[in-house]
C-alpha cells in the first residue's frame, strides 16, 4: 500500500511541475514570463504581460494538471479489502480510490507546481492547479470557495486576498460537506496544501498588510520592486 501512494506522488509531481505559462508565453512571445510583473509563473502574472488569451490557456492548464493528477489516482488499482468506506464514495464524487490517495495526488500536483523542478524549484502559487485537483475530490467546497473568492474580490479587488482566504477555507469545508474526508490523514493533507497556497502568497500578504497591493483592474508596474514567484 505504501509503494501505491509514493507512485501516485511522485507521478502526481511531476504532472503538476509543468510551468504551463511559462512555456506558453516563451513560445508565443518569446518571453520569460518571471521577467515581468510579480515574477511568477501562474495566469494572473500572464494577464498582466498583455496576453490576456495565453492567460486563460495557462489558467485551464494548470487546473487541468491539478485535475488529472487526482482523476489517474482514481484509476489506481485499490484493494477492495483495504478501501472500507467504498460504500460512502460512492455518495460523493465518482472515486475508485480511498480519499487518502486521492488527497496525496492533489498535494503533490500542487507541490509540483510551487516547486518545479525545471524551473529550479521556483514556480507559481498553487491557486489553479488547486483548484482543479479539488474539485474533483470535493467540488461542492470548490463552489464554496468560489463563491467566497468571487465575493472578496468583488469587495475589495484583490484577487491575491480572494485566492488566500478561498484556500484557508477549503479543507474545513471539505470536511463539513464530505463524511467520507473526515479522516485525519485525509484532513492533514488538505490542510497541508492550503497552508503551502497560503504562504506562497507571503509578498501578497505584507502588501496587502502594508496598503501596497495591486487592486484588480489597476496597471501594475512593470517591474516590482520585490518579486513574489
Amino acid at each position: 500500500m505504501v509503494k501505491s501512494y509514493w507512485i501516485v506522488a511522485v507521478f502526481s509531481y511531476f504532472l503538476g511541475s509543468i510551468p504551463f505559462g511559462y512555456v506558453l508565453v516563451l513560445l508565443f512571445r518569446k518571453q520569460d514570463i518571471r521577467t515581468t510583473g510579480s515574477g511568477n509563473i501562474g495566469a494572473t502574472n500572464v494577464a498582466r504581460s498583455g496576453a490576456k488569451g495565453l492567460a486563460a490557456l495557462t489558467l485551464l492548464l494548470d487546473a487541468g494538471k491539478g485535475a488529472l493528477s487526482v482523476w489517474l489516482a482514481t484509476l489506481f488499482p485499490v484493494d477492495q479489502a483495504i478501501n472500507g468506506i467504498a460504500g460512502e464514495i460512492s455518495h460523493g464524487p465518482a472515486w475508485n480510490g480511498i480519499p487518502e490517495i486521492l488527497a496525496t495526488a492533489a498535494v503533490f500536483a500542487i507541490v509540483g507546481h510551487l516547486f518545479p523542478f525545471w524551473l529550479v524549484f521556483k514556480g507559481g502559487k498553487g491557486v489553479a492547479t488547486a483548484l482543479g485537483a479539488f474539485a474533483i475530490i470535493a467540488p461542492k467546497a470548490v463552489l464554496v470557495c468560489f463563491v467566497v473568492f468571487a465575493v472578496v474580490v468583488a469587495v475589495s479587488r484583490y484577487i491575491s486576498l480572494g485566492s488566500i482566504l478561498s484556500a484557508a477555507i477549503f479543507p474545513p469545508a471539505a470536511y463539513w460537506l464530505y463524511p467520507e474526508l473526515r479522516s485525519f490523514p485525509v484532513s492533514a493533507v488538505l490542510s497541508l496544501a492550503a497552508m503551502l497556497i497560503i504562504v506562497k502568497h507571503h509578498a501578497n500578504i505584507r502588501r496587502l498588510a502594508a496598503g501596497t497591493e495591486s487592486k484588480f483592474g489597476k496597471p501594475k508596474p512593470p517591474i516590482d520592486v520585490e518579486r513574489d514567484a
